[in-house]
């Protein structure tokens, strides 16, 4: 008698894993911002143009929660915090730095094109 194997639900690739974790408007604008030197909300509002602070806030949050970034708060007033990138942040600085290349390449393909 065969038997049926069970479906895999949840499948997902790394690289589709990847993609989810960094896609989203603003994550890979505040990732090279934060990598450029700025560490603060506030310069980064000013830093990227048009995000909502409460946008910028969520993104944070959930580049935090992934690992990407780690969050320091300051005991102070008016309260403050600086976010870092991760050692899993700085890889994934790296692979943005390929991708900027990529995209460079790209863009020359369509302007000979």
């Amino acid at each position: 008698m065969k038997t049926k194997q069970k479906a895999i639900i949840e499948k997902i690739c790394p690289l589709e894993f990847a993609v989810n974790t960094i896609s989203g408007k603003w994550k890979i604008p505040i990732i090279w911002r934060i990598n450029e030197g700025e560490k603060r909300p506030s310069e980064m509002l000013r830093g990227i143009v048009s995000v909502d602070r409460r946008v910028l806030n969520q993104q944070l949050k959930e580049l935090e929660e992934d690992g990407i970034l780690s969050k320091k708060s300051f005991n102070e007033l008016p309260p403050r915090v600086e976010y870092t990138l991760t050692p899993l942040g700085e890889k994934l600085v790296e692979v943005l730095w390929k991708l900027n290349a990529w995209g460079e390449l790209l863009m020359e393909e369509k302007a000979n094109n």
